[in-house]
């Protein structure tokens, strides 16, 4: 198996190379993803009856789904699964992060493109492709997404033993996820990669959605100003932006929990291209560069992703010059 076993790491610069790469205009997805425009919903209840009692028309007289309501949130993204990804059965516990499917299918798209950059611009397909996933959650909605668009290999990890079940139920309902999908308890909660990744175990891509905010309060009044941008009254708010402590907020929040995650990349160096992770705050990024030059990273991408008024980015680090990940990937997608 291709390892990179005699990278040679004392020759790694001491200085991190900053990219930043724009993969989108503000307010636009990306040019493959299929949710651009209005939704059809017509077109999504033929697919999936569940979502039409919560179709109706709103204040202008077109039809809409309550955003304010879970269920109807909820009932959304298992119809888009089920319609333009194939995945049936889609659910998530009560409580639990019920994520916007147009901003994660765009993750995976600028990760393909990422992938091509090594592959003479050709995105790699199929199961030789192996990523994962930390903090997959209960939704497994990156691991569904890269399969079925691109059938790339996935395993997801988490420290939530409910979220655990709630992935492999909707992998045990697809079939066709049988061989492709794993799903693995992470036991220790300080480690990221210890524990779940093989020894010798591959990995062309590493993503993760972290948990953005620092404390409990502060994911509580972050989901209390967007009901307001919603017109929600206290009585009537539910879980449309659920969401477990595990999900939501870490101690020290989004830094701190991707800056343990750039020290522990270092055990993955020689088994994994490149590394990724979800930034919400741009105000994070010095303290990412500045984390990723410490560890002696060899090329940092950041790729700005947008959908409306929300604006996000990707931050992507590898320990392998370009020549190398050439290499890596023609052997990778040569391998019997």
């Amino acid at each position: 198996m291709f390892t990179f076993a005699n990278y040679p790491f004392s020759k790694m610069p001491k200085k991190v190379k900053v990219k930043v790469k724009k993969s989108v205009e503000k307010g636009s997805l990306h040019p493959r993803n299929l949710h651009i425009g209005r939704y059809d919903l017509q077109e999504l209840c033929a697919s999936s009856p569940g979502l039409k009692p919560f179709v109706a028309p709103n204040q202008y007289g077109d039809e809409s789904v309550d955003f304010s309501n879970p269920e109807a949130v909820k009932a959304l993204n298992g119809a888009l699964l089920k319609h333009f990804y194939g995945i049936d059965g889609w659910d998530i516990p009560e409580g639990y992060l019920c994520p916007p499917i147009p901003g994660r299918v765009d993750y995976i798209h600028n990760m393909a493109d990422l992938l091509a950059e090594s592959n003479n611009g050709v995105i790699p397909t199929g199961n030789k492709i192996k990523v994962l996933d930390i903090g997959v959650g209960a939704n497994c909605v990156y691991p569904l997404i890269g399969n079925s668009v691109y059938g790339w290999q996935f395993v997801g990890t988490d420290i939530d033993s409910k979220a655990i079940d709630s992935a492999e139920k909707v992998v045990s309902l697809n079939k066709q996820l049988k061989d492709a999908i794993e799903i693995r308890f992470q036991a220790n909660r300080a480690e990221i990669f210890k524990g779940v990744v093989n020894e010798g175990e591959v990995f062309d891509l590493v993503v993760c959605n972290p948990p953005f905010h620092a404390t409990r309060q502060e994911a509580q009044d972050s989901s209390a100003q967007k009901w307001e941008k919603l017109g929600v009254t206290e009585d009537k708010k539910g879980l449309n932006f659920g969401g477990t402590n595990t999900e939501l907020w870490y101690a020290g929040g989004e830094a701190a929990f991707i800056g343990k995650m750039i020290n522990q990349s270092l055990l993955l160096a020689r088994q994994c291209m490149w590394f990724s992770t979800l930034v919400s705050r741009r105000e994070t990024l010095p303290v990412i560069y500045k984390a990723l030059e410490k560890v002696g990273a060899i090329d940092v991408k950041t790729i700005n992703m947008s959908q409306g008024q929300k604006i996000s980015r990707v931050v992507t680090w590898t320990y392998l010059n370009e020549a190398e990940r050439t290499e890596w990937m023609q052997k990778r997608l040569d391998a019997v």
